[in-house]
């Protein structure tokens, strides 16, 4: 049976703005209350997942969430209409109100952590929607993220979801961007690499000093026993305290993993030799043959990373058995980055080919390629079982282009966040969207 890797690239919702609510994230904060355009990011978006699927990769969207959240604007005390409780939040707590309307969900490497059916002990996809609890804004996500996962992944012979953990620092969860599967075949068994930041209960593991540590040891195991999977299919590896102090606010932004292929930094993780023979004899016990590409400091700077976003990039397979990288513009912006890639491209090795996107609007809220995706590793018995209202097409590109080009700004500021006009246009298009891609009811609005 074939098997695929599906790429569900995260669709831009029409308050996207520059808040600057990330701590750590050195791009959220340093673009911080600049004009942001929510109709050119959402194109950015949807142009590259027309391209990848163009190229025959299998690509689908997941859509965005309903903003500003005024159901969480009450909870935090600000009562009256919808309009009402967005002009006295305007008034009396904007940076409250800036964070309920982030659109932050854009970046589904977040959403969840996905272990594809030949991993799990049930023969099931599992889905835990990530809890994001280290940061507000996002941390209200999940509830919808779980109800359009439910409605693309329904089918529960196929499918497995699971709520997000605690709530609470201890298990902090930030979902895929610190998770990467390695195999042979997308739909053998293989092994899932999981990445944490820190400790929560031994503090014998060190943390860094700066900024926080998002993901847990503790929220990784839990996943991992949530999904059911084997010890011997799964390596738990540290974030190297000192990179997350300069910026790497998840693995995805040092690293990243595709088949058999490691593409990571000199710098990005503790014990480093043990972790890649940990990796290597794991997968070797189940037919693979694990390949590490080792960028080092000399060539590419953590600082270099961090501004070009090199490793926030999508590592995919080509039917010869060689890879394509698609990394943002800023890479071929940076001398060091650009030269260190076409090295590594004419070096004759797996990854061949480097292909560049513009997506400046996103990356300038401290998000690249692969912040924008969530990749689902599926068999074709379980993609003929997804929903097919989300799986990309040629129609359903021009549709959702038509959708945004009717309903999005082409300027956002924190003044236009104040609008109550801003909250009727999300809905409305969100309405829309939700038939476009037949998810049916899964925004508050429509449920309440």
């Amino acid at each position: 049976m074939k098997s695929y890797e599906v790429n569900f690239d995260g669709l831009v919702g029409p308050t996207h703005n520059y808040g600057g609510l990330s701590y750590g994230n050195v791009a959220s904060q340093s673009n911080s209350q600049q004009s942001s355009n929510p109709k050119e990011a959402a194109l950015q978006g949807l142009a590259k997942m027309k391209a990848l699927m163009d190229m025959g990769f299998q690509q689908g969207v997941l859509a965005p969430q309903e903003r500003p959240d005024v159901a969480a604007l009450r909870r935090l005390g600000f009562a009256g209409s919808d309009a009402q409780v967005i002009e006295r939040a305007a008034k009396e707590a904007m940076p409250l109100l800036v964070a309920s309307c982030s659109a932050s969900s854009m970046w589904v490497a977040n959403a969840a952590t996905v272990s594809p059916s030949a991993d799990t002990a049930d023969g099931r996809v599992h889905f835990t929607a990530a809890n994001l609890n280290c940061k507000y804004h996002r941390s209200i996500e999940h509830p919808t993220t779980s109800r359009v996962l439910g409605a693309m992944f329904a089918d529960q012979q196929h499918f497995a979801h699971h709520a997000a953990l605690p709530a609470v620092a201890q298990f902090g969860d930030e979902g895929a961007a610190n998770h990467t599967r390695f195999c042979r075949v997308y739909g053998e068994a293989g092994v899932e690499f999981f990445v944490y930041g820190r400790s929560a209960f031994d503090s014998r593991y060190p943390a860094p000093q700066k900024y926080p540590a998002r993901q847990t040891l503790e929220a990784s195991q839990a996943v991992a026993r949530l999904h059911g999977l084997r010890e011997e299919g799964v390596v738990y590896a540290q974030q190297n305290p000192s990179v997350i102090d300069q910026g790497v606010f998840h693995n995805d932004v040092i690293a990243v993993g595709n088949g058999e292929v490691l593409f990571y930094h000199e710098d990005a993780f503790l014990e480093t030799d043990k972790m890649l023979a940990e990796l290597s004899s794991k997968l070797a016990k189940v037919g693979g043959k694990f390949q590490s590409v080792c960028v080092p400091r000399s060539a590419v700077t953590v600082d270099d990373a961090v501004r070009s976003y090199l490793f926030n990039s999508q590592l995919l397979s080509r039917p010869d058995g060689s890879m394509l990288l698609i990394v943002p513009e800023e890479c071929r912006s940076n001398e060091r980055v650009w030269q260190y890639l076409q090295s590594l491209t004419g070096a004759g090795g797996v990854i061949r080919e480097v292909k560049v996107f513009d997506l400046k609007q996103s990356m300038q809220n401290g998000g690249g390629p692969a912040c924008l995706r969530l990749r689902v590793a599926l068999n074709e018995t379980e993609l003929a079982a997804v929903n097919p209202g989300v799986i990309m097409t040629a129609p359903l590109y021009d549709s959702l282009t038509q959708w945004v080009e009717r309903h999005y700004r082409d300027r956002m500021t924190e003044n236009d966040l104040a609008d109550p006009q801003l909250l009727l246009e999300c809905r409305g298009a969100l309405d829309e969207l939700t038939q476009i891609l037949k998810l049916g009811a899964v925004y508050p609005f429509q449920i309440n």
